[in-house]
């Protein structure tokens, strides 16, 4: 090197010079057991000022001699992977991604390492913003605008990976799992790592189901730590605030210590107050869109084959993890809003409820969930038609009626008891849920046929039979039905039923504290509606058109003006129910596999009923 006239003392070290010999001399000294070069080299490799052309030489060189980077040289391997090559020049990232090619061609060993240092660049780099000598900052760059072309590059390396090593896919979900960020980081580092998973499944469709159950796995840790509760109150804190003019700092304002979210945010008003609510909805935004794009081509034109196999995918992952979670609250619209796509898809889920709700191997506690689960989609989806809601119903009133026939005839004495019933005052408290929200469509094309449908569903002998459904589902629920019940059949009895059970004080079997105290309980019936209201902002854009939000006034409009007598009578009816909340007790059930058998035959399927009733008319 030619040092004639330099300056060494007052100029800065020239930034293309490099100390020891070249990457093959260097391995073979290491052999002989010299590795002072060897460590030198890991030092130059490791400068966080290291050039593009130093790093395209040294790339090179190892290219030159793959063949000895074994087992014995992993330290000097990782220390290569970590070079700064994403957001360099095109030349760097062609020389790496050459590079990865080689690596994994040649030494296979070094697989996992680098599908780990790819998906390492799934979220933002860190930036830390020192002032004085002191780290004030250490976040995400939120004015990175080269992350587009950072995730393509990512991208781009696996596709080559997948190449040279098609048994790829079966190492990447241990990776994909441990390199998924801790659900409290910000929404933005969330969004991109989800974003990302999800594009990945593009290109390797064999790992989808794992992906998206991954995925959805990591929603419901959000779901079931944000209660609707406390979400609504952060809102309503907000805006508060916000009319007052008076800006606070709020209990959920508070955030997390590795997060730095002062920065000025565009679209304010369309943020959620409450933390743990708006890192749901960023990531449910991102979830949807890919549902979207998925059954859609060109954001158009509706792809069948594409959407089958995800309706097939997130079936299964609604299964595992979805319908055993009885806290969530917004994941599940993932299915819902999939199943907006295409009546087939909604016909089929209910299909798939309706067989785990009558299956008597299922357990109890997820046959009831089922029976949610039908009830609140057929409620609330206004794509649903009120043709299969009616095929719905035909199945679980012919459930229903043949599980109280098996009761009658058993012989036994019948009590109410939810720990061997629960499938049945389930089944039940769907159909009472599905006539509150549906019974005004069921009578508007035809109200003569309507109330003869109606009648024919024999509601009578349901809620007058021994099991007593009225005394264990939700009293709103069951207080509305009665309503709807005694203005289309001009009959009370209903109420005579909700009087006697409102007297009588039912027993808890086991006490969440402990023992078997026996506690007040005018609700034992684990009721959950899964498709209450959406409450996340920007994803809820998606579900709000599809949506059935609950009306007041809508039963009214289609009943008869009342008499006098029947308004009096109406009054003094009124004070015999009460359109109650869910009790917060602290009283667990203990829930054990339904008592019925699978003696009695199960029903045709939804579409098969859909298709009778169509018949009829």
């Amino acid at each position: 090197m030619e040092v004639e006239g330099w300056d060494f003392l007052n100029s800065p070290p020239v930034k293309t010079v490099r100390f020891g010999g070249s990457v093959a001399e260097t391995l073979d000294k290491l052999r002989k057991g010299d590795s002072s070069d060897y460590e030198l080299l890991k030092h130059q490799l490791a400068d966080p000022d290291i050039k593009d052309a130093q790093i395209i030489s040294w790339l090179q060189e190892f290219r030159g001699c793959m063949t000895q980077l074994t087992k014995d040289h992993e330290q000097l391997i990782y220390t290569v992977l970590r070079l700064p090559w994403v957001g360099r020049s095109q030349a760097v990232v062609d020389e790496f991604l050459a590079f990865l090619s080689n690596l994994v061609s040649a030494q296979t060993v070094y697989l996992c390492a680098c599908l780990k240092m790819v998906v390492s660049h799934f979220t933002p780099k860190r930036v830390t913003i020192c002032e004085g000598g002191v780290d004030i900052s250490d976040s995400e760059d939120e004015e990175d605008t080269d992350l587009p072309r950072n995730f393509d590059l990512c991208h781009q390396a696996l596709q080559l990976i997948i190449r040279y090593v098609p048994s790829t896919s079966r190492f990447l979900m241990p990776i994909l799992q441990d390199g998924f960020p801790f659900v409290q980081k910000s929404p933005r580092t969330l969004e991109c790592y989800v974003h990302n998973l999800l594009r990945l499944t593009v290109y390797v469709p064999s790992i989808r189901r794992d992906v998206l159950e991954l995925i959805v796995g990591q929603l419901l840790k959000l779901d079931v730590s944000a209660s609707r509760e406390e979400i609504e109150e952060a809102e309503e804190n907000q805006n508060q605030s916000q009319n007052q003019d008076q800006p606070e700092e709020g209990l959920f304002d508070m955030l997390c210590e590795d997060e730095d979210m002062t920065a000025e945010q565009p679209h304010r008003t369309n943020m959620m107050a409450h933390p743990v609510a708006e890192r749901l909805d960023t990531l449910m935004v991102v979830l949807m869109a890919y549902i979207r794009d998925i059954c859609n081509v060109d954001g158009s034109s509706f792809h069948a084959e594409r959407t089958k196999e995800l309706y097939k995918d997130l079936l299964s992952v609604f299964d595992k993890l979805i319908l055993p979670t009885h806290a969530s609250g917004h994941v599940q619209y993932t299915l819902f809003y999939l199943c907006s796509f295409k009546l087939a898809l909604a016909e089929a889920f209910l299909d798939h409820l309706w067989k785990v709700l009558q299956n008597p191997t299922q357990p109890a506690i997820l046959r009831q969930a089922a029976a949610g689960y039908m009830g609140s989609f057929m409620a609330r989806a206004k794509f649903v038609p009120v043709l299969t809601v009616r095929a719905c119903l035909d199945l679980l009133l012919t459930w229903i009626h043949a599980y109280i026939d098996s009761q009658d005839s058993s012989g036994r004495q019948v009590c109410c008891d939810i720990s061997l019933h629960g499938p049945f005052y389930a089944a039940c408290q769907a159909v009472f849920y599905t006539l509150v929200f549906r019974h005004r469509a069921m009578l508007e094309a035809n109200m003569k046929k309507g109330l003869e449908y109606l009648q024919s569903l024999n509601l009578e002998r349901l809620v007058m039979c021994q099991l007593n459904p009225l005394k264990v589902c939700l009293p709103s629920v069951t207080s509305m039905c009665a309503e709807l019940i005694r203005k289309k059949y001009q009959v009370v009895f209903c109420y005579t039923i909700i009087e006697r059970n409102n007297r009588q004080v039912l027993p808890v079997v086991r006490s969440s504290a402990g023992g078997d105290g026996v506690t007040t309980n005018t609700n034992p019936l684990d009721s959950f509606f899964p498709f209450d209201p959406y409450l996340l902002k920007r994803s809820g854009q998606l579900i709000e058109p599809l949506y059935q939000a609950w009306d007041d006034l809508a039963e009214t409009d289609l009943l008869p003006p009342k008499t006098a007598q029947q308004k009096n009578a109406q009054k003094e009816d009124e004070d015999d129910f009460l359109s109650g909340e869910t009790p917060h007790g602290d009283a667990m059930l203990g829930l054990t596999p339904s008592s019925y058998g699978s003696n009695v035959c199960s029903p045709n399927s939804v579409d098969t009923c859909r298709r009778m009733i169509q018949s009829r008319h």
